[in-house]
């Protein structure tokens, strides 16, 4: 044990070392293999560089602070009493030898250990609060520092995620650019032997090993995707049917689902040139809202009325079973007839949130709809986009 001969916050500058993380990040989005970085979600590769790279500040665990004393001589003769206490923490401890870019020039001292600090303090009297008074100064000079540490480190937690998405995002790019290129000179593409067929995360020493998202390394194919803003379009054209519904309920009251499907569908054909169909067979099952462009499906939605949790679930498998693997956005027409709305809203997003698929919720700026994102069954780097939207019908 050291006799308190351990400067804290003093050995490395922490602006620097938050720079060679961010460095570290960048050098492992480049070295991940081509394929498998376009066949991995790129909202997963940003939670597992989160999740590994986040800076976590050590908190103190001062209600299970203890002490201890023994004898130690001290020359020439004079016997005198080493008083040691230990501080638990949880959390980061190299952050402790790091200089924040707020400090004083008092630097507290102790010895470092992956689960306390130690701090010692010799004396040859036995003036018990002498020593409590020199330790409550360590320990608040040890918060204040943790504290600065912490503004530190959360603006870097805050940015790490936007700068992980924009370097894979980039790469990404480049490797579909590199992709094109190839094809465009119109000569089959060699295949490589000593191409990467895993990718191996570097051991790390954390509490929790962050493992790298699972991807197939297979030479990645791009899929046709519908474009977001068409998306958008789509679910705007059925929000304004919903309009007409409300401006004219005694046309639509008492409709069943098939009829209201119905209506949707000549909406949607007058925008897509007759490709929208309901009650097509897709997968396995018949969907109810089908829409597809050049002989691939873009769209693909479900119409129910709210009949409780459980027959959202049911509704939720239903739509998934027909999703195919190219299929990528979903949507789930909810109409509410009789029951309170408010209720029904309520309830909607507790459905989603339990179900195995999940994997995120997404802001949706509606008070009648929800967004989540989920992966396919089969696949779970195969993400759908999912949007809720709950109607009003008249009874």
């Amino acid at each position: 044990m050291s006799n308190r001969d351990d400067f804290l916050f003093s050995k490395y500058d922490l602006s620097d070392v938050l720079r060679a993380t961010e460095k570290k990040i960048f050098e492992e989005i480049d070295a991940i293999e081509g394929n498998r970085l376009l066949n991995t979600s790129v909202d997963d590769l940003c939670d597992y560089f989160e999740q590994k790279y986040k800076g976590e500040v050590p908190q103190l665990k001062e209600n299970e602070i203890t002490v201890d004393q023994k004898e130690v001589k001290r020359p020439p003769y004079a016997a005198g009493t080493a008083v040691t206490f230990f501080v638990p923490f949880d959390g980061d401890a190299e952050l402790f030898r790091c200089r924040p870019s707020t400090f004083t020039v008092s630097f507290p001292r102790a010895s470092i250990s992956q689960i306390e600090l130690v701090l010692t303090y010799p004396c040859t009297t036995h003036d018990a609060a002498a020593v409590k008074s020199e330790f409550d100064k360590d320990l608040s000079e040890i918060r204040q520092f943790l504290e600065w540490i912490k503004h530190d480190v959360s603006s870097f937690n805050a940015s790490l995620r936007d700068k992980a998405r924009i370097r894979i995002e980039a790469r990404r790019q480049k490797l579909l650019k590199d992709q094109n290129l190839v094809a465009s000179l119109g000569f089959p593409l060699k295949q490589k032997d000593d191409a990467l067929r895993t990718y191996v995360v570097p051991t790390v020493r954390r509490k929790v090993v962050i493992s790298m998202p699972t991807a197939s390394t297979a030479p990645f194919v791009p899929e046709p995707r519908l474009d977001m803003q068409e998306y958008e379009h789509i679910l705007s054209v059925i929000s304004n049917m919903v309009a007409v519904m409300e401006r004219s309920p005694n046309a639509f009251c008492g409709m069943k689902e098939e009829d209201l499907r119905q209506h949707f569908l000549v909406q949607l054909n007058g925008q897509y040139e007759g490709q929208a169909t309901g009650e097509t067979f897709n997968f396995e099952g018949k969907t109810d809202i089908l829409i597809r462009a050049e002989g691939k499906n873009i769209f693909v939605a479900e119409c129910k009325f709210w009949r409780g949790p459980e027959s959202l679930k049911e509704a939720l498998d239903q739509l998934l079973g027909y999703a195919t693997w190219r299929d990528t956005k979903i949507a789930l027409l909810i109409f509410n007839r009789e029951r309170q709305l408010s209720s029904v809203l309520t309830k909607i997003p507790e459905v989603i949130k339990e179900h195995p698929n999940l994997k995120r919720e997404v802001s949706y700026g509606s008070e009648t709809g929800f967004r989540f994102v989920l992966h396919h069954r089969d696949d779970t780097n195969r993400e759908l986009i999912l949007t809720v939207l709950v109607f009003e019908v008249p009874t």
